[in-house]
């Protein structure tokens, strides 16, 4: 900061001040003595020679003060300036102000972050500070919107900093130009493939993925998690020979891994000790069998997440009940920290295999979609539920059961809070008398319910459940409180190893928060309205939830 000036740096104007000064001297003796009427006759008859002098005097002022206003002005912007100076926010030391734009940028997540561009224009400390944080540029995208030119700029300023990458190209794009700008980007970004972190790479078709990939072949020590999604691949036939081996099949701490239509040769090296696994667009001869599966399950004992979408060429193995075999318990594989499973058009022959052979006691989501008659997947759910399933969580899209046997794995699985049923024709008016018995009760933990497209229950079945779900006194109890006082005091990891069936059957039901009867024909408008009044969160289509009350 400029130091401030010294007073003495402000000068006065010099300026004819002798006339000025015999002026009022003048004016001053001859307002102190008594004039005569001679001398006041030979005054107003003498010629105005002084007002000249009196406007060069006048003006000589205004100079003067024009000169010191603008000396003031600059004496406080000096003022104002070490006063910001002193501001705790500008004292902060660099590396205290590194870690805030950390936070502020990458602590916040996608929905409002602070830019890096908008912190470098504060001012040119901040700018200096954000340039050499190399955690802020640490994250670098090449698309059809961030040019190579940032990117490379990004790699020069992370320095050594781990790196997440993402190669992100929509599908409704030009192959000829993408397979340049991929390949582009790998020459650029493989040399820093020794401190990547994440890989991401969503390309159009197998050619775009196969260049990239072919420049993946360094060890790649500190990756953590890798995504590959080719949007279309059925006519990539040419394509289909694997690209191996990956990483030069070095990668230790990987963790995450998300495959969509790539075809690795299912090589166990890759897909070893991972917490979440995702498989999908799997057709025809590419889609995995069972027993790989199964092995590449075997090789992750601590998964947590586990989804498989889109395989269509497994349906064709149909497990006739006779034919089908469950395995001994010592054969099974134990996968106790696995908490998420998902099977969307995996097909029902795969996903009873894959069910019949592991064990999940701490299971809270599951999600079966597209998968026919799901009724053995039930009765292998209800075996596994007789010593422990703590679900939570159980969304049914677009399959067929056994409504007798759903109910009885329903009264297994007490914890559920979150019950999605969606375009189920098997969803009739008693599954809904079932949920309003009292003897005893069937899922009283449920607080989210969805009968999304489901058109086969009435309107009475649906009223009485809500009904049932009601407390005694609707002033004593709020839609997120349980009546039972001993279970408000119970942390939830300790209630999934602590609490019994019996527990659960007795207390009395929780109040339904949130219902879904979109698609529903046989819900008019006054029914939501009805819902309206009992349940805080209604959901259906536009036109029923207005209002129809004057």
């Amino acid at each position: 900061m400029p130091a401030c000036l010294p007073v003495k740096h402000f000068t006065t104007l010099s300026g004819p001040e002798v006339p000025l000064r015999r002026i009022l001297s003048s004016t001053t003796a001859s307002r102190s003595r008594t004039i005569t009427g001679d001398e006041a006759r030979a005054q107003r008859s003498a010629p105005t020679t002084s007002i000249p002098l009196l406007r060069e005097a006048i003006n000589t002022l205004d100079t003067k003060m024009a000169s010191l206003m603008s000396q003031r002005h600059e004496l406080e912007s000096h003022l104002d300036q070490a006063t910001r100076l002193q501001s705790p926010v500008l004292r902060l030391p660099s590396e205290l102000l590194s870690l805030i734009f950390v936070m502020g940028v990458m602590g916040i997540g996608d929905e409002d972050p602070v830019m890096v561009s908008t912190l470098m224009l504060v001012c040119r400390y901040w700018s200096e500070v954000a340039l050499t944080t190399p955690v802020l540029w640490a994250k670098i995208c090449v698309s059809p919107y961030d040019s190579l030119e940032k990117a490379r700029r990004k790699l020069e300023r992370s320095k050594s900093c781990p790196l997440d990458i993402s190669i992100n190209f929509g599908p409704r794009m030009d192959f000829t130009s993408i397979t340049d700008h991929v390949t582009r980007a790998m020459d650029l970004i493989r040399p820093a493939l020794w401190r990547t972190k994440s890989f991401r790479l969503s390309v159009p078709n197998r050619p775009q993925a196969h260049a990239a990939l072919l420049r993946c072949q360094e060890e790649a020590p500190l990756l953590e998690t890798l995504s590959i999604h080719i949007h279309h691949s059925m006519q990539d036939d040419t394509y289909s020979t694997p690209v191996l081996p990956l990483f030069n099949g070095y990668t230790p701490r990987l963790q995450s891994c998300s495959l969509t239509s790539f075809n690795f040769g299912w090589d166990r090296r890759l897909i070893s000790n991972l917490r979440v696994l995702k498989l999908g667009g799997y057709f025809n001869s590419f889609t995995p069998s069972a027993s790989t599966l199964l092995g590449i399950l075997r090789q992750c004992p601590n998964i947590e997440e586990l989804a498989l979408r889109n395989m269509s060429s497994v349906d064709s193995d149909i497990c006739l009940p006779g034919d089908f075999v469950t395995p001994p318990p010592s054969k099974l594989i134990q996968l106790h920290r696995l908490i998420r499973i998902s099977f969307y058009y995996s097909g029902i022959a795969l996903t009873r295999q894959i069910i019949s052979h592991i064990t999940f006691p701490n299971l809270e989501s599951l999600e079966l979609s597209y998968l026919e008659n799901v009724t053995p997947v039930l009765q292998l759910l209800y075996t596994q539920a007789q010593t422990r399933l703590p679900l939570t969580h159980l969304r049914i899209e677009s399959c067929l059961f056994n409504e007798i046997k759903f109910i009885s794995f329903l009264r297994r699985i007490p914890t559920v809070v979150s019950l999605e049923l969606v375009d189920i024709e098997d969803t009739s008016s008693g599954f809904f008398k079932d949920l309003s018995s009292s003897q005893p009760w069937i899922c009283p933990q449920l607080e989210v319910l969805s009968v999304d497209g489901c058109i086969a229950f009435d309107w009475d079945s649906l009223r009485g459940l809500v009904y049932s779900r009601l407390p005694a006194n609707l002033h004593a109890f709020t839609p997120h409180q349980s009546v039972n006082p001993h279970r408000r005091h119970v942390s939830t990891s300790s209630r999934n190893r602590t609490e019994s069936r019996n527990d659960y059957s007795l207390q009395v039901p929780r109040r339904l928060r949130s219902i879904n009867v979109t698609r529903c024909s046989q819900i008019s408008k006054e029914m939501v309205q009805w819902l309206r009044m009992y349940v805080t969160d209604v959901k259906c289509e536009p036109a029923k939830g207005l209002s129809v009350w004057g």
